[in-house]
């Protein structure tokens, strides 16, 4: 495994969690949202990610990354609350809000961001390390 592989390890890290940090922005800002039927509700989102495993057999290019498979919505179904002096109330005076939960997006908000720093960490080690590896060949 070259000691460069780090790089784009770390770098996919990065980008799985900036993904991961503009859907939670998004459920957010949506988590107000409302709608006179329950299909056209704004549902949380949320990213599926994988270890993609690379040649794993072979010992010399042994490296994993983040992969983002996509992005799923949640099958929470949405709020209904009854409020018949709504402009957006359907016929029976029903509107239908987000299934966004504010507590859970922040908390995966927290945890984004903390993945995310510790991915620059690990690039900034691994560029210090090479530059003291190479200041050792003067």
């Amino acid at each position: 495994m070259s000691a460069f592989n780090i790089f784009n390890i770390a770098g996919s890290g990065m980008n799985a969690q900036s993904l991961r940090l503009n859907l939670v922005a998004s459920n957010i800002s949506n988590a107000n949202s409302v709608s006179s039927s329950e299909g056209d509700v704004y549902k949380s989102r949320q990213p599926v990610f994988a270890a993609e495993l690379k040649n794993i057999l072979d010992s010399q290019n042994a490296a994993s990354q983040v992969n983002v498979l996509g992005v799923v919505e949640s099958q929470t179904p949405a709020v209904m609350e009854y409020a018949p002096n709504h402009p957006m109330a359907d016929s029976k005076g029903y509107i239908f809000k987000s299934n966004v939960n504010t507590v859970e997006e922040m908390a995966n908000m927290m945890s984004a961001s903390r993945s995310y720093q510790n991915n620059v960490e690990v690039l900034n080690t691994a560029k210090q390390l090479m530059l003291q590896t190479l200041k050792m060949g003067q």
